[in-house]
């Protein structure tokens, strides 16, 4: 890299790290505006925009610890890596399951259209794809770009419109959904700073993705919803699928090639190591899933 291109990369990691600072104080401000609109009534919005409230910090904190921690270690765990993965992705996969998909075949079913449910959750799984693999190309146009904060970026920023969606449709949802679908916020924040760190890059990039979440999932949670059963249906059925590919994505791969793989390439027992690696991916993403089941036993 001539000294040239380093002066482009170092200029753009330097804005990308004031935008992060101004997404936060974007974040506050929505916080405050929501804050502010339930408690004089603006416009009709009630309380469960204070939840999508919550579930934005929750995801800011989550992220911002995770980036914390591996911004100080000196090497990445694979084992806390594996398990951070595994609990996020269960927990995901058991609460999309669950809140997501009954609602939408349930809604869809109520005027004897449930196949409307289930498109909605296959585009959404299709589309979820799709923008993963179109997002990783873009970020490789512009050289100067980090492609770890970009592609973090672009999933917070739609999950967190979704998010919106899904609780501006459904306003008696609890908070445990939406905390189970950030729960990858801590694990995904940790291994995006330790990738940004092996290249040199500080991880204060990575406060526009911790705070993406908030920022349009609040606003978007203030929006009027049109009562519209086939609607709602293919918006649930839509959302639950982008949730189920995401939590597909953070299933902890322990493959030849893989991240986790790359992690443990510098063990002269890597591949006796990736072994008991999956191991720990199976019950790791098992006690997710049943975490999330259990809380819902003890609150229902």
């Amino acid at each position: 890299m001539t000294a040239n291109s380093k002066e482009i990369v170092n200029t753009g990691v330097l804005g990308r790290s004031r935008l992060g600072f101004v997404s936060v104080v974007g974040l506050l401000a929505l916080s405050a505006a929501a804050a502010g609109a339930v408690r004089y009534g603006i416009a009709g919005i009630d309380d469960s925009v204070l939840k999508v409230v919550a579930i934005g910090w929750v995801a800011f904190g989550a992220m911002v610890g995770g980036a914390w921690l591996g911004g100080r270690a000196t090497e990445t765990d694979p084992f806390g890596l594996v398990w951070g993965y595994g609990l996020a992705s269960g927990a995901m996969i058991t609460s999309a399951a669950m809140f997501l998909v009954p609602q939408a075949i349930g809604i869809a079913g109520s005027v004897g259209t449930p196949q409307f449910g289930g498109i909605g959750l296959a585009f959404g799984v299709i589309i979820g794809y799709s923008a993963h693999t179109i997002g990783h190309r873009l970020t490789h146009l512009n050289g100067a770009m980090d492609v770890t904060a970009a592609q973090i970026t672009i999933h917070a920023l739609s999950a967190g419109a979704i998010i919106g969606i899904v609780y501006g449709s459904m306003p008696s949802l609890g908070l445990l959904l939406g905390l189970a679908i950030v729960s990858h916020k801590g694990p995904a924040g940790y291994a995006a700073a330790r990738r940004l760190g092996r290249d040199g890059r500080p991880a204060a990039v990575l406060l526009l993705p911790a705070a993406g979440v908030g920022l349009t999932a609040i606003p978007t949670a203030m929006l009027p919803v049109p009562e519209q059963p086939i609607l709602n249906a293919v918006i649930f059925g839509f959302a639950a699928g982008i949730f189920l590919h995401v939590a597909m994505d953070f299933l902890p791969n322990c493959e030849t090639g893989s991240e986790i793989d790359q992690v443990v390439s510098l063990e002269e027992n890597s591949h006796e190591l990736l072994d008991r690696l999956r191991t720990h991916a199976l019950a790791s993403t098992l006690m997710g899933s049943l975490v999330v089941v259990a809380a819902w036993l003890a609150v229902g």
